[in-house]
């Protein structure tokens, strides 16, 4: 069997048998497409593949820049691929098993200044049109730490306003349950009261936040909103949702979370993805003591 078929019956087995998101399938299809273009430059068949090669094939990744988080994802497609294959007898040995990933480099991640949180709510003027549902998405990632996708993809009948809950479907498909500030929830009740019923359609969905065509916004437009009112509220640095999400967690943990609690809030399957955030609080330390002892 051809590596083309052999990576489209593994693409249906995630889908279908594993039923992982459109999203990580086209990762792994980007991981094995890249190995399939080096396989033809070699030459080579699914069955000439060993560890070496594969190894050889990493090292070609790494000095077309790719980053070492990326190689480890790469080599964690490269494992689930062979396991499936080789459990399947469409290969002999599963020669991807032996394959080592790379040390993460120690990326610590950023975060924005209460301050600045502050001037880029406050700046959004909620009298003009579309303010009030863009304060909302904003107060909403701030407030809930939410990703991306579950802003997009977060629906009227998962918010509880009264008790100020949302309830969310993240990676994995997994759901949680996240607390809402009060801020956060005036804000959004504000909207859907005064602004969402505007662009509403006959064929829209129960989707919280809307397009003016009365359809789900997509994430490039969420991401074009942050970056818009960021700049309009004359912030320098470059802020993205995900920045926001960073943010909330970090100011959680310096004004005293525990660590479990954002761990849940955050939706992160381990605690070691959490702790991070201990780094961060650290080197916050760190900077306030040298700034304020006498001796820092």
């Amino acid at each position: 069997m051809t590596i083309e078929r052999l990576i489209d019956s593994f693409i249906l087995y995630l889908a279908t048998e594993r039923g992982l998101s459109s999203s990580y399938q086209l990762s792994v299809r980007q991981t094995l497409d890249k190995l399939t273009a080096w396989m033809e430059e070699k030459k080579l068949t699914a069955n000439d593949v060993g560890t070496e090669e594969l190894a050889e094939f990493l090292g070609a990744r790494k000095k077309e820049g790719l980053a070492a988080s990326s190689l480890r994802i790469t080599v964690v497609h490269l494992k689930v691929f062979w396991r499936f294959i080789s459990g399947r007898n469409y290969v002999m040995v599963d020669v991807a098993e032996p394959l080592l990933a790379p040390k993460p480099n120690a990326i610590l991640p950023d975060s924005v200044h209460e301050t600045s949180i502050k001037a880029l709510l406050d700046g959004i003027d909620t009298m003009k049109f579309l303010g009030k549902r863009d304060r909302a998405i904003l107060e909403l990632f701030y407030a809930s730490g939410l990703r991306l996708s579950e802003v997009c993809g977060a629906k009227m009948e998962n918010l509880d306003s009264e008790d100020g809950f949302i309830r969310v479907t993240g990676k994995g498909n997994k759901t949680r349950i996240v607390p809402v500030g009060v801020q956060a929830r005036d804000a959004v009740e504000r909207y859907v009261k005064l602004e969402r019923p505007e662009m509403v359609k006959p064929k829209t969905s129960s989707h919280i936040f809307l397009s003016v065509r009365g359809g789900a916004l997509s994430p490039e437009r969420v991401r074009s909103i942050v970056k818009q009112r960021a700049l309009a509220a004359g912030i320098d640095s470059k802020i993205y949702p995900h920045l926001l999400r960073h943010s909330f967690a970090t100011h959680l943990l310096q004004n005293g979370a525990d660590l479990r609690v954002i761990q849940e809030m955050l939706g992160h399957a381990d605690i070691s993805t959490t702790q991070i955030y201990t780094h961060v609080d650290q080197k916050h330390l760190k900077a306030t003591h040298k700034k304020f002892h006498p001796r820092g």
